[in-house]
């Protein structure tokens, strides 16, 4: 497991049930901006990390669910983010403004 997909999960874990952040964010928190794909890669291989990583709640700087098919089911991420009260219509989050969390307010 490479150092970075670590501190991505960190990060992650941090999330709270509800909200949701990007992978660019997530990036730019650890000050490698432009590696928004890599947090992607990390998401993808979050299901071989040893400790639960809340993956569904990584989406695109648009609130899409890009990610959807990198789990059991294609609804699944949708499925997990509505049942932490997250409103989605066509992938999409409904008032993403609202649910987003960026780490680089909330943990400094």
């Amino acid at each position: 497991m490479s150092d970075f997909f670590s501190k991505v999960y960190e990060v992650v874990q941090q999330i709270p049930p509800g909200r949701v952040t990007s992978y660019g964010a997530i990036a730019s928190y650890l000050g490698t901006a432009g590696s928004a794909r890599m947090v992607g890669w990390a998401m993808n291989a979050s299901h071989s990390y040893p400790e639960f990583v809340p993956a569904h709640r990584v989406v695109n700087r648009n609130g899409l669910l890009t990610g959807k098919y990198h789990f059991d089911t294609p609804d699944a991420m949708k499925e997990l983010l509505e049942n932490e009260g997250v409103k989605i219509k066509e992938d999409q989050i409904i008032h993403f403004k609202k649910h987003f969390w960026d780490p680089a307010k909330e943990l400094g």
